[in-house]
């Protein structure tokens, strides 16, 4: 073990979080949520992982344990990370063994890169970044803090992806494009333009 973490969401990507964490050699000392369901709590039961109550609770303990957001909504993870950005500082990326990173690839804090996902050369990756299962992210791409790249979706060379921005599960970005921040890419949309701050656009192409 590299050192312990705590995982914040007890939901999905919580316990994705905590898989990951766990496969880069990280000792998950329990997860904190403000609001877990019943089958949450089964479920965090049944991966052996404490549960350590809401995050205000957790605040107010005094830890200095490093933490990582497992929550999905870029939103409510930026939101989360300034409430505990004074308490203790956010673990370094979490990398699964089973994702392939090229060279010159820099991923800063709270970034989680999930079992397949797929980075290529001289990629920069801000801080508290989902890039889940067997996404990809080309050549030359810029992603700012608080994106989610979902399963399956495609970020082609030289995009830039503004904060807290989220890309769709099967959609593709085509090279050298822009998508701005606070953005929704939708779920097998394809982006052929640049798309402006504050948009959700769908389909093929995406409007």
């Amino acid at each position: 073990m590299t050192g312990a973490v705590v995982v914040v969401g007890a939901g999905g990507m919580g316990r994705e979080a905590v898989d990951v964490a766990r496969a880069a050699g990280r000792r998950v000392v329990g997860v904190v949520d403000d609001g877990p369901s019943e089958h949450d709590l089964v479920r965090l039961a049944r991966l052996d992982v404490p549960f350590l109550g809401g995050v205000d609770g957790w605040i107010a303990s005094g830890s200095t344990t490093p933490w990582v957001v497992g929550i999905g909504a870029p939103s409510v993870r930026r939101s989360i990370a300034a409430r505990l950005a004074p308490l203790a500082p956010a673990a370094p990326a979490l990398v699964h063994p089973a994702a392939t990173l090229g060279s010159d690839v820099t991923l800063d804090v709270g970034t989680i890169v999930c079992a397949g996902a797929r980075i290529s050369t001289h990629v920069r990756i801000g801080r508290h970044v989902h890039l889940l299962a067997n996404s990809a992210t080309g050549h030359d791409v810029v992603i700012g803090d608080h994106v989610s790249i979902n399963p399956g979706a495609v970020v082609s060379g030289a995009v830039t992806v503004g904060r807290d921005s989220l890309v769709g599960a099967g959609s593709t970005v085509l090279q050298q494009l822009r998508v701005g921040e606070r953005c929704v890419v939708a779920a097998a949309a394809c982006v052929v333009r640049d798309v402006a701050d504050d948009l959700v656009v769908r389909g093929v192409p995406a409007r």
